[in-house]
């Protein structure tokens, strides 16, 4: 019985009738097909999509000069999970399986996935994202030029059990929308600023963690649009509003003991940990553009922010770039706290993972621990963030420590998308600038 012959006695014996099949592009955004499940084995003897989703931008406008045409997918029979918002039915991942492999994120992430397993370790990662939820639908958005929204629950307060006693039917809903999407979730809460959650997910193998990313957002956003909303993931809207984190966390365990490399009997970051933080705060200045492709990303690093300048850490503490959560326990862990919630998860745990194992392998040293040290503030030693996007993709290019991770032709790509990226909004003008400028 083949792969194919195997998934669609599983589909039948599950009553899953309808199919959502897709890759994740840049944005993780799922770009898919809809199919009934008979048409769907028979096109998955031979499964094909369009190449477009490495060649196009964030408003879908292609560039290069292509060809375009469909290419060969292989399906990830174990991505196959519920899909929320329609009665039997799945949704399952695809990658593509020619010359435009290695430019996708997942393999990107599969690359770092296999060498953690090469050097003996297995992965475990979660996500925590903030997210802001607008009194707006799609027209009324676009009718009122994205100007003067309309903010949901304007009276919030961070953590606040009033928010908590008077949303409960929306958070309730919103949980149920997330977990019946097959993702993994620990928490939802209110966080800081009008509309604002933030979502714990549960902590996952770490393909498994980045596609439940990605598919959490799908459910937030979908969810939303049914209540006559829209939830945002942009990285910082402005205005009362606060810059909103893609946070992930991330332990390590010796394949063979099942032990966490993390655990230290003194319940203090240990030499590994430390390992990994100097290998992070090597890679991560050079790479950055892979948890921040936005413009918009670096509004959230504005002086005076909550973000981080630099590569910072320290026990405990939130105001630093990565956060050691220490213990003797198995819930010794890492948490990045430089992305933000419009970052590419599978990208994002890519970078994490390569700076770690870099880390790991070099024994390279950790900048000084910085506790009392504020967001802007940049330790010794330490190379600033990236300005801007352009900054970003020029490191990205120049990187050599990149290219070896991630692959030359993946950080030669990736660095002209966030050009190209950052070119589209090179020229417009805010309302901000305007009033600040328009009369001299």
């Amino acid at each position: 019985m083949t792969d194919i012959d195997q998934l669609g006695a599983r589909l039948e014996r599950d009553g899953i009738d309808i199919l959502h099949v897709g890759l994740f592009d840049y944005a993780s955004v799922f770009r898919e097909r809809r199919l009934k499940r008979e048409q769907f084995l028979a096109w998955a003897r031979d499964p094909r999509f369009s190449n477009t989703l490495p060649h196009w931008d964030s408003a879908d406008s292609l560039f290069g000069g292509g060809p375009y045409l469909t290419e060969a997918l292989s399906l990830d029979v174990d991505s196959l999970r519920p899909y929320a918002f329609e009665p039997k039915a799945a949704a399952i991942v695809a990658d593509y399986a020619g010359e435009n492999r290695e430019l996708m994120p997942r393999a990107v992430l599969a690359r770092q996935i296999e060498r953690a397993a090469s050097m003996g370790y297995e992965v475990r990662a979660a996500f925590e994202f903030e997210v802001i939820f607008l009194k707006e639908t799609a027209a009324s958005l676009r009718d009122g030029g994205f100007s003067a929204m309309r903010t949901f629950m304007p009276e919030n307060k961070c953590w606040s059990g009033q928010t908590a006693a008077e949303q409960a039917e929306f958070v309730a809903g919103l949980e149920k929308a997330i977990t019946d999407h097959g993702v993994s979730l620990f928490a939802v809460a209110g966080e800081l600023g009008p509309g604002c959650f933030e979502a714990t997910l549960a902590a996952e193998t770490p393909m498994k963690a980045a596609d439940d990313a990605a598919f959490f957002r799908q459910a937030a956003r979908a969810y939303a649009r049914r209540q006559d909303m829209t939830a945002s993931f942009m990285a910082h809207m402005g205005g009362a509003f606060p810059g909103i984190g893609g946070h992930v966390t991330l332990s390590l365990r010796d394949r063979r003991t099942g032990q966490n490399v993390f655990s230290d009997p003194a319940a203090t970051t240990n030499q590994a940990a430390k390992h990994f933080i100097g290998g992070l705060a090597r890679l991560v200045p050079e790479a950055f553009a892979l948890c921040a492709h936005t413009v918009n990303a670096y509004r959230r690093f504005a002086p005076g922010s909550w973000s981080p300048k630099s590569v910072s850490w320290a026990e405990y503490t939130f105001t630093t770039a990565v956060r050691s959560v220490p213990s003797a326990e198995d819930s010794a862990r890492l948490e990045f706290r430089l992305p933000g919630a419009d970052c590419n998860p599978h990208l994002t745990l890519a970078l994490a993972l390569a700076g770690g194992l870099d880390g790991l392998e070099g024994r390279i040293t950790p900048p000084d621990a910085t506790p009392f040290g504020g967001p802007d503030d940049i330790p010794a030693g330490a190379t600033r963030l990236p300005r801007d996007l352009k900054d970003a993709a020029d490191r990205l290019r120049q990187s050599e420590l990149a290219g070896r991770s991630f692959g030359e032709a993946f950080t030669r790509h990736f660095a002209k998308v966030c050009e190209i990226e950052h070119a589209a909004l090179a020229r417009a003008v805010s309302a901000a600038e305007l009033a600040r400028y328009l009369e001299g």
